[in-house]
């Protein structure tokens, strides 16, 4: 993990001025009116930025997940190990960091840059992943200028959603309301810590992993509306994203079909790499990053950028899951 040189940063920091120019006269959004800070990380700053960045989403998963085990009493163990029952409550908030950990871990060896995970994040910091990115350049032996201006796009895109006053709480509101109004089923837990093993270390991180997506899924019609609004909001932000560096990058970029392929087999790395958005109910699979392109792509070819870019205007102006499938719906009600 050899650290990032003086001449990695001025690079990045000269291509993501550039893509600020490119993304705000394509979409006619008003730029961020802070400046971003642009950061070259190793692969061990980009876990410990994301774990801060991402603390307003973990602390009430983990609160949710702690509450549904104290409310259900001591979790069914193997006949000797009853007393672990009770401390259940105080160590999934640990359990949980430890899967963070390792899912965060393991992501680290292949994020990019910070929009990797494409979230809300407060403040004005840009960083890119620079042994990431050279390896990536390596593998797909792609231009080092080119592929990192495809990323700078990306992450420029996001930013310029995201920097709305008004997007990282509405989306912090959707996720709460989601985690708060979940139904915490603990069967696969405790499934999962049949003969557990309490000299292994590991033994608690696999019961957790082993649960699968407590949030994302759910039989009751209210919930599965709440996970439909945070979908929504996931397939529109990376979309838009997409559809945004397609527009430039295709203009931009000489190698731009080629990114894209080895970007496409990126995002589809395994169920290893999604293992952090299964947990928090945040996972998207290629047929919705798919809907959310072309949803962008039908709205501006009907209309235009400008008109696209107002689903960035408020909360109320986002597509619904319904939209999202036919955009004319969106259209019509935004006329």
């Amino acid at each position: 993990d050899p650290p990032p040189t003086e001449a990695d940063l001025r690079g990045l920091t000269e291509t993501v001025r550039a893509a600020e120019l490119a993304v705000a006269n394509l979409t006619g959004l008003s730029p961020p009116a802070d400046v971003p800070e642009i950061q070259a990380f190793r692969r061990a700053q980009w876990v410990e930025a994301t774990v801060l960045g991402l603390r307003d989403i973990l602390d009430p998963v983990a609160a949710k997940l702690s509450s549904a085990l104290e409310s259900r009493g001591a979790v069914a163990l193997p006949e000797g190990q009853e007393m672990l029952g009770a401390l259940m409550g105080r160590m999934v908030p640990l359990l949980t960091g430890v899967q963070v950990g390792v899912a965060l871990g393991h992501l680290g060896q292949r994020a990019l840059a910070q929009f990797d995970l494409a979230v809300p994040r407060a403040g004005s910091v840009l960083h890119f992943v620079v042994p990431n990115l050279a390896r990536f350049e390596s593998d797909w032996s792609l231009p080092a200028v080119e592929l990192r201006g495809w990323v700078a796009l990306h992450e420029v895109a996001h930013r310029f959603e995201f920097a709305r006053p008004w997007v990282r709480e509405h989306f912090l509101r959707l996720v709460r309301d989601l985690v708060e109004h979940a139904e915490i089923d603990l069967s696969e837990l405790e499934r999962g810590l049949e003969g557990l093993d309490l000299s292994n270390p590991e033994a608690f991180t696999n019961a957790l992993e082993s649960t699968g997506n407590f949030f994302g899924r759910s039989s009751d019609p209210e919930q599965r509306l709440r996970i439909a609004r945070v979908r929504a909001f996931l397939v529109a932000a990376e979309g838009y994203a997409d559809h945004v560096v397609e527009s430039l990058g295709t203009k931009m970029l000489s190698s731009y079909g080629r990114i894209e392929e080895a970007m496409r087999r990126h995002r589809d790395g395994g169920a290893a790499d999604q293992a952090l958005e299964r947990l928090l109910g945040l996972e998207m699979d290629a047929e919705e990053h798919a809907r959310g392109r072309a949803f962008c792509a039908r709205v501006a070819e009907l209309t235009d950028e400008a008109a696209l870019g107002t689903m960035w205007s408020s909360a109320e102006a986002l597509p619904s899951a319904p939209e999202l499938e036919e955009p004319t719906l969106w259209l019509a009600r935004m006329a």
